[in-house]
């Protein structure tokens, strides 16, 4: 299914960035010059499907992509506007990464982006964590949007 976000009603995401900064990670757009090694990674990480989209994120001005990185190694990515406009995702964190607030951190950078793009609302495409998004940004369920955007996928 696919959720909602409020993004003119977002919670303060200072504590989810500074949470990265105490243990040493950096979160920021990815450059169009990492193109290469980000999208690599999310197809060895995850899918070839997800590193498509992740390419589509890399074609927008500016790049819609969000990297977590320690010690230039990459931890997690999180894109916007790359199956349709105003959609959240893909995203995801390296599994020996996960629990430490990343995924939050980038979730919150990509809907904060796409609030100062002028949008009032985002929609998180094919949830799989539903109750982690609507803890973290108090996003609600579409009814009858499964298997929305993505039905008939090759």
């Amino acid at each position: 299914m696919d959720m909602l976000v409020k993004l003119y009603a977002l919670p303060d995401s200072r504590p989810a960035y500074d949470r990265l900064l105490k243990a040493g990670i950096i979160m920021r757009r990815a450059l169009a010059p990492e193109k290469h090694k980000v999208v690599a990674w999310v197809r060895e990480t995850f899918s070839e499907a997800w590193a498509s989209e992740t390419e589509v994120a890399f074609s927008r001005q500016p790049v819609s992509c969000f990297i977590a990185i320690q010690q230039k190694k990459i931890l997690g990515f999180a894109c916007h506007d790359a199956a349709c406009r105003n959609f959240f995702g893909p995203t995801g964190v390296s599994p020996k990464a996960q629990q430490g607030g990343i995924g939050k951190a980038l979730l919150f950078a990509c809907l904060e982006d796409m609030k100062h793009q002028g949008f009032g609302y985002a929609i998180i495409g094919g949830v799989g964590p539903a109750d982690f998004y609507t803890k973290a940004v108090g996003a609600v369920a579409i009814e009858g949007s499964a298997p929305g955007i993505y039905r008939g996928l090759l």
